[in-house]
């Protein structure tokens, strides 16, 4: 975008100056924004200021705001990339601030969030994941039902509701990762941030936590964010401390916050409280793992995904 003050110098080097000036100041003028604007600081506007801020006026109308009209961070129009523009008075002018916007906020978090923790590394498939692209044959009833349900979860959850997850169980490959990259990416289009954590992957990475003394501020990037979803649990090999001290303690948080949270795994509930029961060292406790499972049931509404493998 070019420059607004070289656009205004070339303008006043016209013969017909005066009135393409009263042209551009009636477009300014006539825009919502700033027509809102001047009238929530009548107070504060004197004779004059809007004269001398037409540059910066101007430059306010030609961008987009909250993210309107751009349809990703990557093809953002506006001079400062991911930044939205905001009215101010400064002095004898008015003047533009320009803050992050909704798109740059969740990029920025889920940049945060990739960094911090490695086992959030989605494959391109899933990131790209969209449920219109899901596929569909008509005798899977069970991925109609949680498509349904999924599509339910994120149009409730936009409206301010706080819905449930799923527990989506299944044999390898009919599609549960896929699915919960497609809620990701529906909620990330209403600027919602939301996480996908490999749990074998960040259980293991946990482990080496101790080092750099990172383990807290992991625990609590993955309990606080607003939706939470646990990939393949169940896959992992799984210590009494890392089910009761690790997986109980977000399930915990979670719970009482009333943050969603959605699983996939390929155990139902009654095999996965089963694996639960058995310790790394072959301990029974079985008392522990319905504690665990409690909290699921609570959590989230168990589908199974019934179907072809798609990896094959």
């Amino acid at each position: 975008m070019e420059h607004m003050s070289n656009s205004f110098k070339s303008l006043t080097n016209r013969k017909d100056f005066k009135t393409r000036y009263n042209d551009l100041k009636k477009q300014v003028l006539n825009h919502p924004d700033v027509q809102a604007f001047l009238t929530k600081h009548s107070a504060e506007i004197e004779e004059g200021m809007v004269d001398r801020s037409l540059v910066k006026l101007f430059e306010f109308i030609e961008q987009s705001k909250n993210c309107q009209d751009c349809p990703s961070l990557a093809e953002c129009k506006n001079l400062l990339e991911g930044y939205h523009p905001r009215l101010v008075i400064e002095g004898r002018m008015i003047n533009i601030q320009y803050e992050k916007c909704p798109t740059k906020v969740i990029h920025d978090e889920r940049k945060k969030h990739a960094s911090l923790i490695k086992s959030m590394y989605i494959p391109k498939d899933i990131l790209e994941a969209q449920f219109d692209n899901i596929e569909i044959e008509m005798d899977e009833t069970s991925r109609i039902k949680a498509i349904g349900l999924a599509q339910d979860f994120v149009e409730q959850y936009n409206n301010g509701k706080h819905p449930k997850g799923l527990y989506l169980y299944g044999s390898f490959g009919v599609g549960k990762t896929y699915i919960l990259g497609a809620i990701a990416n529906e909620l990330a289009s209403s600027k919602v941030s939301s996480m996908l954590v490999y749990v074998p992957e960040f259980m293991r990475e946990l482990k080496g936590s101790f080092q750099d003394s990172s383990l807290d501020e992991k625990l609590d990037a993955v309990k606080k964010v607003p939706v939470l979803m646990l990939d393949d649990i169940g896959a992992e090999s799984m210590s009494s401390w890392m089910r009761d001290e690790i997986l109980g303690a977000i399930l915990q948080y979670r719970m009482l916050e009333n943050l969603p949270t959605f699983f996939s795994s390929n155990f139902n509930l009654k095999e996965l409280q089963h694996h639960l029961s058995y310790s790394q060292r072959g301990e029974e406790e079985p008392v522990k793992a319905a504690r665990i499972m409690e909290r699921i049931k609570h959590m989230a509404i168990p589908i199974e995904l019934i179907g072809r493998n798609r990896r094959d």
